[in-house]
């Protein structure tokens, strides 16, 4: 069955692992991001994927173009510090080798955008919410069988669907991550024998925008393809499972339910006091002339 089918037969249900800021679950499109030095970048395409306890964020410089070495994709446990206020990451592997992004991030909501600050000032990133209501479903990959070899791994993953947006991560298999371990960052690999194109871009991160063709992946060759949402089943104990393959061999994928929720309205507005909403009202007029939603 596909995933929609199987999740049809679940209850709703939503991991209680963090206490994640609501205004947070949903799909976001990096408008911008804007440097100390006062250099602006608009153009990357990035998008970030918000399930109840975790991440799945696709960075490319070019939709169909991006160097190999350059693409940046990556699924983490979301860390939620009540204290401070701040959100970080839990990333055990990621499409490059060494953290881009080491700074926790500083939020603050307003209307359909989420202000991501760096505590060292070194950045602010703008994002615009892309989901409205729908189904709000999270599933974590924690295991793979190669069916063949009757072998059982390690490993990460998993899908984020948000209305009508979806993001689908997965991990390098356990043997070409080790090689790439060896090394502290991807240009370091450059011209070492054995290690080849298919090793760095095993590491997949897609997004599929509308009716689950894919709009950006870090495999190019996957772009404008369906996602692929088939080979759905349940296992005698319960646990859900999909049949994929991965470099041409059938595997047994195994998931962890995070969230599941059939119809959920995320959050594009933030809260105001009277005194907010009284100035709004009073000078409209003026102010809305050349407003609009901006995704």
């Amino acid at each position: 069955m596909n995933l929609y089918q199987l999740l049809s037969q679940l209850k709703p249900f939503a991991s209680t692992d963090i206490a994640l800021p609501s205004y947070l679950y949903g799909c976001f499109r990096r408008k911008s991001i804007t440097f100390f030095n006062g250099l602006t970048d608009e153009t990357t395409i990035v998008y970030w994927f918000q399930s109840a306890s975790f991440t799945i964020d696709l960075r490319l410089s070019d939709p169909l173009n991006t160097p190999i070495l350059d693409r940046q994709g990556w699924l983490g446990s979301t860390i939620w510090d009540t204290a401070t206020q701040t959100l970080s990451w839990d990333i055990r592997h990621s499409y490059q080798l060494h953290n881009q992004w080491p700074e926790p991030a500083k939020l603050l909501p307003i209307g359909n955008a989420i202000l991501e600050f760096a505590p060292s000032g070194a950045y602010v990133e703008d994002w615009r919410q892309q989901a409205n209501e729908g189904l709000w479903c999270g599933l974590r990959i924690y295991q793979a069988q190669d069916i063949n070899k009757g072998v059982k791994m390690p490993l990460d993953g998993g899908y984020i669907i948000a209305g009508d947006c979806v993001a689908y991560a997965q991990s390098r298999l356990p043997t070409d991550q080790a090689i790439l371990d060896k090394f502290s960052t991807l240009p370091a690999t450059s011209n070492v024998d054995g290690i080849t194109e298919s090793i760095f871009t095993s590491y997949e991160v897609s997004v599929a925008l509308t009716k689950g063709k894919i709009s950006y992946s870090t495999q190019s060759d996957l772009v404008n393809q369906q996602l692929n949402l088939e080979g759905f089943n349940f296992d005698s104990d319960g646990s859900l499972f999909q049949y994929k393959y991965i470099s041409g061999e059938l595997y047994k994928l195994f998931f962890k339910l995070d969230v599941y929720q059939p119809h959920f309205s995320f959050i594009t507005q933030s809260p105001t006091t009277n005194f907010g909403i009284n100035w709004f009202n009073q000078e409209q007029t003026h102010l809305t002339k050349r407003t609009k939603v901006v995704k």
